[in-house]
């Protein structure tokens, strides 16, 4: 099972002329041939005007919006840099894999902010046979960085997803699945990605939600604006490339 995921958050400030030939055909590849990484994809944001009742962080974290990188692996210590980065001051795993071409590409990206995650709870959706290959993620996706400022909200957060969220997205047509996440590193401590196939199906469904479930609707509304969120998020992302292994 894809029980973790690497996400990235950035922009591409000086256009995408030749970078994303080289993260889809070389930059993935490589990440997804380390040992536990099973699956990587690339989505594009799709901007929208900010909902009223999102708070978002003034803290100085990096508010990339422009695309999202994602790779899915077995569990977090897949995206681990290595012990001997920290204890014999050598060269993480990581760095040691990338090219002079990888690190001016990866230089080229600017706002970037990043998390690993670890699966909390999913359900499949009516649409979780539309899913292509083994694990890969949805065509679109809604995905969610926020932060819960203290414990009983938190508390009110895990009622809503676990009695509420989680199986109003299970029954709602066109999407594919929904996963709660919670971070092993990161500024977020809360994630969540909704999978849809496609754009369209993504609005129409979520248009719905207000008219099945008016309660969750306004829980929604009471319940939303006392989390935290990352800017932009809820991040929407059309996917532009997808690789699994």
């Amino acid at each position: 099972m894809d029980r973790a995921i690497w996400a990235h958050w950035y922009d591409l400030p000086g256009g995408d002329a030749g970078y994303l030939n080289w993260l889809h055909q070389t930059f993935m590849p490589k990440i997804l041939s380390n040992r536990g990484v099973l699956w990587a994809a690339h989505y594009e944001v799709q901007k929208k005007p900010k909902p009223h009742h999102i708070n978002e962080t003034g803290d100085a974290v990096g508010k990339g919006n422009d695309y999202i990188l994602l790779f899915g692996a077995e569990d977090t210590h897949a995206f681990s840099r290595d012990a001997a980065s920290y204890t014999q001051g050598k060269t993480d795993r990581w760095s040691a894999q990338y090219s002079d071409q990888d690190k001016a590409m990866l230089a080229r990206r600017a706002a970037v902010r990043s998390a690993i995650m670890t699966e909390e709870a999913r359900v499949p959706g009516p649409a979780c046979g539309s899913r292509e290959g083994l694990r890969l993620p949805a065509p679109c996706i809604q995905l969610g960085s926020f932060n819960g400022p203290t414990p009983e909200i938190e508390q009110e957060l895990l009622a809503w997803y676990a009695d509420w969220r989680m199986s109003a997205l299970s029954k709602l047509p066109g999407c594919v699945g929904m996963r709660k996440l919670v971070s092993t590193v990161g500024w977020n401590k809360h994630g969540v990605i909704y999978e849809f196939t496609s754009l369209e199906a993504r609005v129409a469904g979520m248009a719905q939600v207000a008219t099945l479930y008016p309660e969750q609707e306004a829980w929604t509304h009471a319940a939303v604006p006392r989390l935290v969120h990352a800017f932009g998020s809820p991040h929407i992302g059309q996917r532009i490339a997808v690789l699994e292994k």
